[in-house]
């Protein structure tokens, strides 16, 4: 990855990709694409577009970030549903970072025609 490629995995600079979704140009218009917004996001501590896309229901007063993580991959592993013609989706993924990796699968809903991150089940 360079220093201008998105951290999300996609072969695209980050502007062109999730930079858009981060701005507020474009809504993710996906499941997966708000699962890969939201791992960018992370990666640049991007605390309001985190909290943009929760669902209001499960939504944290704040992102609390550990200044020591670094994260160093997203690997997308099975994606269920999510799509346009969807109203929820699953997506499960693997999120490496610097000493082990999170796996989780995350439930996705559309609120007011926009995807929203629910809550997600940590894998073992």
């Amino acid at each position: 990855m360079t220093s201008r490629s998105c951290p999300c995995g996609l072969p695209q600079a980050y502007e062109g990709c999730c930079g858009r979704y981060h701005s507020g140009a474009a809504a993710a218009p996906t499941a997966e694409a708000l699962m890969r917004s939201r791992y960018a996001a992370f990666v640049r501590q991007d605390e309001k577009y985190l909290l943009r896309t929760w669902h209001p229901r499960t939504r944290p007063s704040s992102v609390d970030f550990d200044p020591g993580m670094r994260w160093t991959g997203l690997e997308i592993l099975e994606t269920g549903d999510g799509s346009a013609f969807h109203s929820a989706g699953t997506v499960t993924f693997r999120a490496s970072y610097r000493g082990g990796s999170l796996h989780e699968r995350s439930r996705f809903e559309r609120v007011d025609g926009a995807w929203v991150y629910v809550d997600g089940d940590f894998i073992q």
